[in-house]
C-alpha cells in the first residue's frame, strides 16, 4: 500500500532478460534499510525487492506487468518515480494507492499556467467511468487531483494541475506531448464500478 507522495527519483541502470526481466534501479535510498521482499512502487507498480547493494537495488517485472505498463519505464536510463510502503503510522498524504496499474494513458498537452503545469492526459474508454472531477488519480505513482473530465470524439480527456514541488520532487519536470503514463484509478472508484457491474447483472 502507497499514497502516491513520491520520495525519491530512481534511475533504471541495468536490465537482464531471466524468463521475466532483472531490472536495476539506482536510488538514493538507504538500502540496507530495506529488506529483501520489501515492496517498492516504480512509477506506479508495485515491484518486490530481489537483490540489493548500496545504491542500488533490483525488482523482477513479470510480462503481465509489461503489458500493463508504459514499456518506456522498463528502459537503461530511465528515470523512475519512487516510494517505498506505507508504514502502520505514516502520514497518509496523498490517497490510498494500491501499485496496480490500471491501464495506460498518454500526454495531449503541458503548458505553463502561472507557476504550474496544465496537463491535460488521454485515458482509454475501459477507465474514463472511474475518473471524476476532484477524485483522485495515480500517474506514475504520483497522488494527483482530477480538476476536469471531458468525453469527445478522440475519447475522455482528464486535466490536472502539476504544482512547481511536484514537479521538483518527480519525473514531471519534464512533460511532453505523447507520453505515456501509468494510471491507477482510486480503488474506491473500481470498488463501486464493481458493484454497479453486479446490480446490472442482477437485474437482467
Amino acid at each position: 500500500m502507497f499514497t502516491g507522495i513520491i520520495t525519491d527519483i530512481g534511475t533504471v541502470e541495468a536490465i537482464e532478460q531471466k524468463g521475466d526481466l532483472r531490472v536495476r534501479i539506482g536510488t538514493r535510498y538507504d538500502t540496507q534499510s530495506i529488506d529483501m521482499g520489501a515492496s517498492i512502487s516504480c512509477s506506479g507498480a508495485c515491484l518486490t525487492v530481489v537483490d540489493k547493494g548500496p545504491g542500488w537495488f533490483a525488482v523482477d517485472v513479470s510480462q503481465e506487468t509489461v503489458a500493463r505498463t508504459a514499456s518506456a519505464v522498463w528502459a537503461e536510463g530511465q528515470r523512475i518515480n519512487l516510494e517505498r510502503a506505507l508504514r502502520v503510522g505514516d502520514e497518509l498524504g496523498g490517497h490510498i494507492v494500491t501499485g496496480h496499474v490500471d491501464g495506460v494513458g498518454r500526454i495531449v498537452s503541458a503548458h505553463p499556467v502561472g507557476g504550474s503545469i496544465a496537463l491535460t492526459v488521454w485515458v482509454p474508454d475501459d477507465l474514463a467511468g472511474y475518473l471524476a472531477a476532484k477524485g483522485s488519480v495515480a500517474l506514475d505513482g504520483i497522488s494527483l487531483t482530477v480538476n476536469t473530465v471531458e468525453d469527445g470524439p478522440e475519447g475522455t480527456v482528464i486535466g490536472l494541475n502539476i504544482i512547481p514541488h511536484t514537479a521538483e520532487m518527480t519525473t514531471f519536470a519534464t512533460l511532453e506531448p505523447g507520453r505515456p503514463l501509468n494510471i491507477e484509478i482510486d480503488v474506491l472508484a473500481r470498488y463501486l464500478g464493481r458493484m454497479e457491474e453486479l446490480n446490472h447483472a442482477r437485474k437482467r
